[in-house]
């Protein structure tokens, strides 16, 4: 049986953003390896991963305080590619892609942040079907 994370669209939004990123980033110069490449991989990383984390917690408040980290770290993603188109370093077919994806998770996000926020708190976390 799968995790339960892995029901939350907004968990698969943001685990397909981050690999997303990590195959653009690719063809980054190697002098951005330690730089842009490491910070645009290790920000797509976290809105997922705080996500994963999150679904662990035992209340909604907590799950709400990762959702939370997960946001600004999508935030983050959308002002590094804004940063690497600008910069050269995406395509315009690349970026649009990259930014839709960012968008959409952000936005899948914060209907699941919202979501947590109304109602009682579920009786189980692997019974809950919070799917957004």
């Amino acid at each position: 049986m799968p995790p339960p994370y892995e029901r939350l669209h907004a968990w698969r939004e943001c685990h397909e953003l981050a690999l997303a990123v990590y195959d653009a980033t690719k063809a980054f110069p190697s002098d951005e390896r330690y730089g842009l490449t490491s910070q645009m991989r290790r920000a797509s990383f976290s809105a997922a991963v705080n996500i994963v984390e999150g679904s662990s917690r035992k209340s909604r408040k907590e799950f709400r305080r990762f959702l939370d980290i997960s946001l600004s770290s999508l935030t983050e993603v959308g002002y590094a590619l804004r940063f690497a188109k600008e910069a050269g370093l995406l395509g315009d077919m690349v970026w649009r892609h990259l930014s839709d994806r960012q968008n959409r998770a952000r936005f899948l996000t914060w209907r699941l942040y919202v979501t947590l926020g109304e109602g009682p708190p579920p009786t189980s976390r692997s019974s809950t079907n919070v799917d957004h």
